[in-house]
């Protein structure tokens, strides 16, 4: 099968991701038929980079939140029109390297299962070696093959299965990603993931600052995730958002305002966290051969990361109920997209 009889158009979004964005437009050029580069507001000559490449740049008005999803969207609009035979579209963040073959693999099983709606691959970071949270942002990457439930920021997406859903959630900050696969899997279409290599990321994350923010980030999406979907079937998110709170503020605040009276007895309750830790430990050894460390590492960093995903839940409902536009929550050191 010729996946080249296919049109492709390719997004990719970004802000300030200077060398990052450079490596990303490159990969891309050759493989699809039209790229377009959606900018936020980036200040490093990104926009002049791309106009060089021969890329289609879309600049989006900065009297407006910045969003990935809003980045997207715009991206998917402008490839409407430049592109209007489009069948398929590759959505890419702009710290990512799209790897050699992926979009022939992907827009091949695409085009052999007309009710697959998007197709992804395998996800891994180029520097892990770099820091500890490079490290761990490594494994997290890593999923099982096969049909799944969710597909990130990098994908092959059919574009009849985009429209059909509406796009993406303009005023969603982060997990967007997963919010649309909710929407098409209740369309009727299905998700994949190939054994196959999809893109090299830079999550530059060298401090655990960025690493608490990143997942102050990702509780504000469950939140916002489990609330869009309440009254759906599936229910998505909600066991997230109560063991976040549960184990990052609920449990922890009852060991500590009960140390005293019962003579230090409920601080014996720290002792369920390690539990968790080895459980989590033995499920990434039994499904991904992570070492013994590296499985350690990854229960341990699971756990703790409960409680700034708990504040994140907790900044959601506070912005929901004073009406606040919800803003970007930004983890790396120079103000990027992600």
């Amino acid at each position: 099968m010729n996946f080249l009889a296919a049109r492709i158009g390719a997004v990719a979004i970004g802000r300030n991701e200077g060398e990052r964005l450079k490596t990303c437009l490159r990969s891309l050029i050759g493989l699809v038929d039209r790229i377009v580069y959606v900018d936020s507001g980036s200040t490093d000559g990104s926009i002049e980079f791309a106009l060089g490449l021969g890329v289609e740049v879309v600049e989006l008005d900065t009297s407006k939140p910045f969003t990935m999803a809003r980045g997207r969207n715009a991206g998917f609009a402008r490839l409407e029109q430049i592109l209007p035979e489009m069948e398929f579209v590759q959505f890419v963040d702009g710290d990512c390297e799209v790897e050699p073959g992926w979009i022939q693999a992907a827009a091949n099983a695409l085009q052999g299962n007309p009710r697959l709606g998007s197709v992804c691959g395998h996800r891994t970071e180029r520097y892990p070696e770099r820091s500890l949270y490079n490290r761990l942002t490594d494994m997290d990457w890593r999923g099982k093959t096969g049909d799944v439930a969710f597909c990130g920021g990098d994908v092959l997406m059919r574009a009849a299965a985009f429209e059909q859903t509406g796009g993406y959630v303009d005023r969603m900050i982060a997990g967007e990603d997963p919010e649309i696969c909710v929407r098409l899997r209740q369309l009727g279409w299905k998700l994949h993931r190939l054994d196959v290599p999809m893109t090299r990321h830079d999550v530059a994350m060298l401090r655990f600052s960025q690493l608490w923010k990143r997942n102050v980030r990702s509780g504000h999406a469950y939140a916002e995730g489990a609330r869009m979907h309440r009254h759906s079937t599936e229910r998505p998110w909600q066991s997230d958002v109560r063991s976040n709170f549960f184990w990052g503020l609920f449990l922890p605040a009852v060991i500590l305002a009960t140390a005293i009276p019962t003579h230090g007895l409920t601080l014996l309750l720290w002792l369920l966290y390690v539990v968790w830790m080895w459980k989590i430990a033995r499920g990434r050894k039994r499904t991904f051969d992570d070492s013994t460390v590296d499985a350690w590492l990854y229960g341990f960093f699971c756990m703790l990361c409960k409680l700034p995903c708990a504040l994140g839940q907790l900044l959601y409902f506070w912005r929901l109920l004073t009406h606040q536009t919800p803003q970007l929550i930004e983890y790396k050191i120079n103000p990027i997209m992600k």
